[in-house]
């Protein structure tokens, strides 16, 4: 597990250092570097899968990020032409890796000397198949979606966007749920669909089965839904486009959670997209739920009914205050560079202060109403 994030001269950060827990929320208003954040970590995945990271340097175009070049990296009103990105983990490895910045066109930041890693942090999960990011703008509901058995059978992932949520589920459906915690009491059995079936239920409010049907000749995979009420028969079979955007929206996230095991890391972005406030404050406690599993999420997000669902999973005892870090990213008073302030949550769920601005403006706006 990450314990430390620690940023020099990246992006809109001159320096910024981050403690991490199992769960990681990060907020804050748009463009303060929440996303400058995740991209340090996925720049860093993105450069060890094109074998760049331990020889040449990071790269800022590939799979799951695409920044440019060094000019639109290097921190504004840095002093020198280098920046760093260095991480820490629970089990004492450290990597700290520094790369030369000069203002081109060049989409690889070179190698420094300096740059100092432990041997053995290449098998934590940010650089194996233990890992999941789901970027904000995830697949919605499609008359049909890819096959990709590399991806999918080999590496077990489910795309960035969510793109092979579907036939992930096709192909792995029948597999038994591994981390007894995420359980849900209303699936009819352990099999990870059943599982889906009933965690997307609870967040969408309405009993719900599943349906996938490939059509290898054609690489495709169809994705419909039905629903039923209490002691009735499943109803009539829909596609996904005639369903609630949300429902398919956060498909890939349920499957993140639940086919997951102890010690994997995902990554998420907006995961309140689309949903109701209700299915937000559950999947809060979901996310919190897997985290006392030993699972590490990070996650963006703009949902205070996410933030409120974490406040009420730790009152409630399933996830400690110690397993959760939160941050709020703001422009520093004296500097071009942003900053993060890190409100402390107690075992009520209380947070011990509230900076201006941190999902206060439900009471602000109440304020002037009255």
């Amino acid at each position: 597990m990450i314990t430390s994030l620690r940023l020099k001269n990246f992006k809109c950060f001159r320096e910024l250092c981050l403690e991490m827990g199992p769960v990681t929320l990060l907020s804050g208003l748009n463009g303060m570097g929440k996303s400058s954040v995740i991209q340090s970590l996925l720049l860093l995945r993105q450069s060890y899968d094109q074998k760049l990271l331990d020889s040449k340097g990071i790269s800022l175009i590939g799979d799951l990020v695409k920044i440019g070049t060094a000019r639109d990296v290097l921190f504004e009103d840095a002093q020198e032409e280098t920046l760093s990105i260095e991480m820490n983990l629970e089990n004492g490895n450290r990597g700290k890796w520094e790369s030369v910045c000069k203002p081109s066109l060049s989409s690889l930041l070179a190698k420094m000397p300096s740059t100092l890693v432990d041997k053995f942090i290449y098998q934590s999960s940010l650089f194996n198949d233990d890992f999941h990011y789901l970027e904000a703008e995830r697949i919605g509901p499609r008359t049909s979606y890819e096959l990709f058995d590399i991806t999918v059978r080999q590496h077990r992932q489910l795309g960035k966007r969510g793109e092979y949520a579907t036939y992930f589920l096709s192909i792995f459906g029948d597999e038994k749920l591994t981390i007894s915690l995420l359980e849900h009491p209303d699936g009819k059995s352990r099999q990870l669909s059943n599982q889906v079936e009933a965690w997307l239920g609870e967040l969408c409010g309405s009993n719900i089965r599943i349906y996938t049907h490939e059509h290898p000749g054609m690489d495709l995979v169809n994705l419909g839904y039905s629903f039923q009420s209490e002691k009735q028969a499943p109803g009539n079979e829909y596609r996904a486009t005639n369903v609630g955007f949300g429902i398919t929206f956060t498909l890939p996230i349920i499957l993140a959670l639940l086919s997951s095991k102890k010690g994997s890391l995902i990554i998420l972005e907006n995961p309140e997209s689309h949903l109701h406030p209700k299915g937000q404050v559950m999947l809060g406690r979901m996310i919190s739920k897997a985290a006392s599993a030993g699972m590490q999420i990070i996650l963006e997000t703009h949902s205070d009914h996410i933030l409120n669902g974490i406040r009420i999973a730790v009152r409630e005892g399933i996830v400690t205050p110690q397993e959760v870090r939160i941050h709020f990213f703001e422009k520093s008073k004296d500097s071009a560079s942003s900053q993060a302030v890190s409100p402390n949550i107690d075992k009520n769920g209380r947070l011990d202060f509230w900076p201006d601005g941190f999902f206060d403006e439900w009471e602000k706006s109440l304020e002037n109403l009255i």
